[in-house]
């Protein structure tokens, strides 16, 4: 029996770890926390709970996600993107234990015309993706074994995302402009916590740093994935492409952010549904739990 730490418990995918700990309580022991349990940014409250809880896999999924916000409260992103991550990568060093870290997108240009594979070189453009990537420097200077995860666009029936925004606008305008010239893939938080739970098994085979992309399988922009949301819920709003130059925002967005997914299903095995499918099931579970 393994014990893990899981950071940032109350979040999308903290939350979507939590349904699915049941099927795995025979082989982990799951401690959730969240800065109101265990301030990340406070090396000997980390060194604490490591030590009382006997964790050996530290999944951190906290961060600093406000992405306009950022380009203002750079101290703040940088001190829970970066700092925090290598609090947690130096005490996993030295206890042992391995950490799965989440990463993003955003740590690439999003100039590129192919998915960008693992070993792509990173280009933020924005204060959040530079926290994000140096939050990776951190780790791999720290020597400690770990998984780096990046993913993209996630959403879930947890928290504030575009997926739910989209569901609630849907339902009180007539129509709503989304920029149709940034392409990524849609990532269930749901599905993203599963491939987590897989790749647990062999988190500490190997020495040093392991980087993986995870996206739900297919691409499409803002607009695809706005006006499959009003489709599959059956809402009458119109969906109105506009170019990323007509939607000004404080921090810069990648306007491809498409990822390889081939190591994490090749290495790791990990199956990876299609984007509409997970968005579906999605939509119908938040409908389902709004008429109960």
């Amino acid at each position: 029996m393994k014990n893990i730490l899981i950071t940032g418990a109350n979040g999308q995918l903290g939350s979507c770890l939590r349904d699915l700990a049941e099927g795995y309580k025979d082989r982990y022991c799951f401690f959730y926390t969240d800065v109101e349990e265990l301030d990340i940014t406070d090396a000997l409250a980390i060194d604490t709970y490591i030590l009382d809880n006997r964790i050996d896999i530290i999944i951190n999924a906290a961060a600093y996600t406000a992405v306009d916000k950022a380009e203002d409260e750079v101290e703040t992103a940088f001190r829970i993107n970066r700092d925090a991550v290598a609090l947690l990568a130096e005490a996993a060093k030295r206890h042992n234990c391995h950490l799965v870290h989440i990463s993003t997108d955003y740590v690439f240009s999003g100039e590129a015309c192919h998915p960008y594979p693992v070993d792509a070189p990173v280009a933020p453009k924005s204060v959040y993706g530079r926290t994000k990537a140096e939050s990776e420097k951190a780790i791999r200077e720290s020597g400690c074994s770990a998984t780096i995860i990046r993913t993209s666009w996630l959403y879930s029936e947890y928290g504030h995302n575009f997926v739910k925004t989209m569901l609630k606008i849907g339902a009180e305008l007539a129509e709503v402009n989304v920029v149709c010239d940034q392409v990524g893939g849609p990532t269930y938080a749901g599905d993203l916590a599963r491939a987590i739970l897989a790749i647990l098994p062999d988190t500490r085979k190997e020495a040093g740093v392991t980087i993986y992309h995870f996206a739900n399988e297919g691409t499409a922009s803002w607009y695809d994935l706005a006006t499959a949301v009003m489709e599959m819920a059956g809402l009458p709003c119109r969906v109105n492409p506009i170019f990323t130059s007509q939607y000004p925002t404080k921090a810069t967005r990648p306007a491809y952010s498409v990822f390889d997914l081939s190591l994490i299903k090749t290495k790791e095995g990990v199956e990876i549904p299609y984007w509409r499918k997970s968005l579906l099931l999605t939509i119908n579970k938040l409908q389902s739990d709004k008429k109960n």
